[in-house]
């Protein structure tokens, strides 16, 4: 095991190789002393688990670390991690959470797994995380196998609430089809769908964590390649793809992909008054848009930032480029691709036209996302250099109109904006330029990462 599992928002390594059944049961353990010590009259932390072949025995690790310490687990099996955060609102069978766990590689390759952590409903992360790694590191604990839970239905009750929820939903005219690549999607997908009488087409539904299909990452363009085949036949009005866990989602109609920052757009318009929070990746025109008649509010990219900031402001929701679509707006205000597909669906039944609404906005160039290899050390000094870079740039630099330092540097120019951050989870900087035509877009980005 080595320290670089615990990362920024979560815990996250190679099965075996850094998830090893000791370190697994130490953290177990640790967490629910962390959680003690906040709440000793907690009883309950809630696991859930993706299909990862190896996502069950992690369970079984983590479950005797946590019962060590005196509390129980409440076991809801093979789940969506938003049915896991699902289970901090609802009266688990009579049983309130106080911490919960789910157990997920999400769109990491299949060797891949890891934990995402809430307390108290709210994220568990940044330097949380790291001090736990040190009690885990620091520790030569033995822990037994204790490994029966407590069994609790909230995938059931995931599926009775969103089918309340969207009861309203009027769409007998229309086809939608559903790419849930083999991940945990397709544990509710079909019977929130069918509960609603809605024509659907589900891929690659049955959770398979070799994923046979592809990989579970809708982010990126070769993964939609099924899909958008599926589309090309005209049956479909509109199809939806999963991560590995089904916190994030694409959406897309057969002539467009719209990403998190356009689909953000398209929800504010439906809710009176918003505030909506998008992380700094996200596009000029949506913090433009919204702010003609609501509130947009440019913060840091990474999912347990973005919740933690919606409670601080109580906004209407936040998204991310990526398809992290955080609803406040009569939900619970963490990342759920289900209901943001509902959500989405919503507005097509209040006749929403997808591909006009786009076509209607400012057309700008953006690039894809950039990635450039770094190293965990030098990637935060990079950034610092940039940023004394900026404030005496070369004579043949563009015209700076403002830099924006919210989470690494967003530089605004006088036709587009180009963008530098350090990646909290990865050792990478990540890039992404808009701007009104391509050439800008690309002459920006050269002049910028000419200064790295």
């Amino acid at each position: 095991m080595t320290k670089s599992i615990f990362r920024e928002y979560d815990i996250r390594g190679i099965f075996q190789k850094e998830l090893s059944e000791n370190t697994v049961k130490k953290i177990g353990y640790f967490f629910s002393k962390e959680v003690l010590s906040k709440f000793p009259e907690a009883k309950y932390i809630s696991l859930g688990y993706d299909a990862r072949t190896h996502s069950l025995i992690l369970k079984e690790w983590l479950t005797s670390g946590i019962k060590k310490t005196g509390l129980e687990v409440l076991d809801m099996g093979l789940v969506a991690t938003p049915v896991n955060y699902f289970s901090n609102y609802i009266d688990n069978d009579g049983k309130k959470v106080d911490a919960s766990i789910m157990i997920t590689g999400s769109h990491n390759p299949p060797e891949y797994n890891g934990f995402k952590i809430t307390i108290d409903k709210g994220p568990f992360f940044g330097e949380d995380i790291y001090a736990l790694g040190d009690k885990v590191l620091a520790s030569d604990i033995e822990i037994e196998d204790n490994i029966q839970p407590i069994n609790i239905h909230t995938k059931k009750e995931y599926i009775s609430y969103m089918i309340r929820e969207f009861s309203h939903l009027k769409l007998e005219n229309k086809s939608f089809v559903f790419d849930c690549g083999n991940g945990a999607a397709g544990t509710v997908l079909r019977d929130i769908l069918e509960g609603l009488n809605i024509n659907s087409h589900i891929m690659y539904e049955k959770p398979d964590g070799t994923f046979p299909n592809h990989h579970p990452d809708p982010s990126e363009i070769e993964t939609l390649e099924d899909i958008k085949e599926e589309l090309s036949t005209g049956i479909y009005d509109l199809g939806f793809a999963y991560d590995g866990d089904a916190d994030r989602i694409a959406v897309l109609s057969p002539k467009y992909n719209f990403k998190g920052d356009v689909l953000a757009l398209f929800f504010s318009k439906f809710i009176e008054n918003p505030t909506v929070i998008g992380e700094v990746k996200c596009s000029q025109i949506m913090y433009d848009t919204i702010n003609t008649y609501g509130k947009a509010i440019m913060y840091k990219t990474g999912h347990s930032n973005l919740k933690v900031k919606i409670k601080e402001i109580n906004a209407s929701f936040a998204a991310e480029v990526s398809g992290h679509i955080f609803f406040n707006d009569k939900y619970f205000g963490y990342d759920d691709a289900i209901y943001s597909t509902l959500r989405a669906l919503e507005l097509v039944h209040n006749n929403f036209n997808y591909d006009e609404e786009y076509e209607n906005l400012p057309q700008l160039f953006s690039t894809d996302e950039i990635n450039i290899n770094t190293t965990e050390e030098k990637k935060f000094k990079i950034i610092d250099d940039l940023k004394v870079s900026l404030s005496n740039p070369p004579k043949d630099f563009p015209l700076i109109k403002d830099i924006i330092t919210v989470d690494g540097v967003r530089v605004v120019f006088e036709k587009g904006w180009g963008l530098v951050r350090a990646s909290n989870t990865t050792p990478k900087l990540v890039t992404r330029f808009e701007a009104d035509t391509e050439d800008n877009a690309l002459f920006y980005q050269k002049k910028l990462l000419e200064l790295l």
